[in-house]
């Protein structure tokens, strides 16, 4: 390792003190400016603070980038990525109603005042995915890698996770952050990039914003309401999980790691 351990841990501190006070700088900064619904004050903060941390920790290079992920044309493996969000919605959707957990009901409310709002996806669907890849991924999980080798790269991508998850805030956004982050974390290490994992969280907020807006009004609403009865819904699930499991397989695949001496020189290739 070329830092010193408590360098990296002091530079992940830092990564995401800066990450929730542009959010909380965001906010306070909208909250001042009346003639503004809640649902746009929330989208208008969420999209400022989105393009915030983009640039700050592009500037900073604290999620350092080049292009070569791009030259190397993945467009395929990228059509695998999008495969495998959509077939991870629903087996997520019955984990959490099986571990009967329920979102805050301000969480609730604010999620749906967002999603209602007509430019919510433009921050939800687009900003958020890469500012966060750019935090959780480019940032910490970089950092991660290189104060563990090769050999503990999932203790890396699990700790990375776990930080992804808590910064949701609670319980029910934790687990899936959380199961959600160990995935993005894996493809990661597997390209040094955060190209799939922008593709992927593109995906899984753009179907949240859909369903949202589409699908039932009754944000409690559970899969059997959705699909009707009990039977379809597992049907739901195993055709769900047969898009999931090959896409997975593909998306290993194809995934490469990147040939380097030691995990030190991890970037954050697009």
């Amino acid at each position: 390792m070329r830092n010193k351990p408590f360098n990296m841990i002091f530079n992940i501190v830092a990564y995401l003190i800066a990450f929730l006070l542009i959010q909380t700088a965001a906010m306070l900064a909208i909250n001042k400016i009346s003639g503004l619904s809640e649902g746009m004050s929330l989208v208008i903060s969420s999209a400022i603070s989105s393009v915030a941390t983009i640039v700050l920790f592009a500037l900073c290079r604290w999620s350092p980038f080049s292009r070569d992920y791009i030259r190397s044309r993945p467009w395929f493996t990228l059509f695998w990525v999008i495969l495998l969000a959509c077939g991870s919605i629903i087996p997520s959707l019955w984990l959490l109603e099986g571990l009967e957990v329920d979102m805050p009901e301000e969480t609730m409310g604010m999620f749906e005042q967002i999603m209602k709002e007509p430019w919510g996806y433009l921050s939800i669907g687009i900003l958020v995915p890469v500012a966060e890849e750019m935090v959780f991924r480019g940032a910490v999980l970089r950092t991660l890698l290189q104060l563990f080798n090769n050999r503990w790269h999932w203790v890396a991508i699990i700790i990375s996770a776990l930080i992804f998850g808590a910064l949701h805030g609670n319980l029910p956004q934790f687990i899936h952050g959380t199961l959600f982050g160990i995935l993005l974390g894996w493809m990661y290490y597997r390209t040094d990039s955060i190209v799939p994992g922008i593709v992927f969280h593109w995906i899984n907020n753009t179907i949240a914003f859909v369903g949202s807006n589409f699908g039932p009004q009754n944000y409690d609403a559970k899969l059997v309401d959705m699909f009707g009865n009990q039977q379809t819904v597992y049907l739901a699930i195993g055709f769900s999980l047969l898009i999931f499991l090959p896409s997975l397989f593909q998306v290993a695949t194809r995934l490469s790691r990147p040939k380097k001496d030691d995990s030190s020189n991890f970037t954050a290739d697009i």
